[in-house]
């Protein structure tokens, strides 16, 4: 995947990540998940469309709610570790290799559709006409976002800066609290519904703060070789010198939900 935007262009592959992101991404509190019940999304007999779905954490994880799930992501690792996690789970979600740019579905297949840490990836003057296609009449929209404070937590800020020094085109870092800025192009097609933007502190253990830095675009999915190896070592021992076995992580959520036109 390449956006301009993005990384300064630097390709990466969310596939070389996709044992740790199976392993270590799996991080939301209870609370971010309840805001799409909350806001009336994902109940019972729903048909919901998960962009970029990863290894399948939205849909896993609203899963008892009721709705029947479909999840898309490009990355092929990333299709493969969603499958047999549902599956080791019990879970029936068919998972679709393809760009959300190019979905095969027939149009009006789905009562919402959900982007989950993606949003800032697709191409949106494709994205929203063809989200608009997919949806019933009066559809929903709905992206959700999580991220660290490094501003307000040493132990994320440490993390990041040695991100940066092994990847300095890196545009993860320096997160702030804000809403999900939602492109112009959809104004066109939806009606804005709800945007919350909320703290939420995260637990982690040494290991899974490592993990989930291992899993980080910045890292598991754009260094190779020799390179991802010294990071991993010398995160380890940061990780040990400067945290606790047990410890929060400062963070902020937000969710932007859309109504079809």
């Amino acid at each position: 995947m390449d956006r301009a935007g993005v990384d300064g262009g630097r390709p990466f592959d969310w596939s070389l990540a996709s044992g740790y992101y199976a392993r270590y991404r799996d991080i939301y509190p209870p609370r971010f998940w309840q805001a799409l019940p909350d806001a009336g999304l994902c109940g019972p007999g729903k048909e919901v469309l998960d962009l970029g779905t990863g290894t399948g954490v939205l849909p896993r994880a609203m899963y008892s709610c009721g709705a029947h799930f479909t999840g898309v992501d490009s990355a092929p690792g990333q299709i493969r570790e969603a499958r047999r996690l549902a599956e080791q789970a019990g879970m029936e979600i068919p998972f679709f290799c393809c760009r959300a740019e190019e979905m095969p579905f027939a149009p009006a297949s789905f009562d919402e559709i959900t982007a989950c840490q993606c949003f800032t990836y697709f191409d949106h003057g494709v994205l929203a006409p063809a989200l608009h296609r997919l949806l019933r009449p009066g559809g929903r929209f709905a992206a959700l976002y999580m991220a660290w404070l490094p501003a307000e937590d040493e132990i994320a800020a440490a993390s990041e800066r040695l991100i940066l020094q092994y990847n300095p085109q890196w545009t993860g870092c320096n997160e702030v609290r804000r809403p999900i800025p939602v492109p112009e192009v959809y104004g066109a097609y939806f009606t804005p519904e709800c945007s919350q933007v909320y703290d939420l502190p995260v637990p982690f253990t040494r290991e899974g703060w490592h993990g989930r830095i291992m899993a980080c675009r910045g890292v598991g999915a754009s260094l190779r070789g020799q390179a991802l190896e010294q990071f991993g070592q010398e995160h380890r021992q940061l990780v040990a010198r400067i945290a606790p076995e047990r410890f929060q992580v400062a963070h902020y959520a937000a969710l932007a939900v859309l109504r079809a036109i």
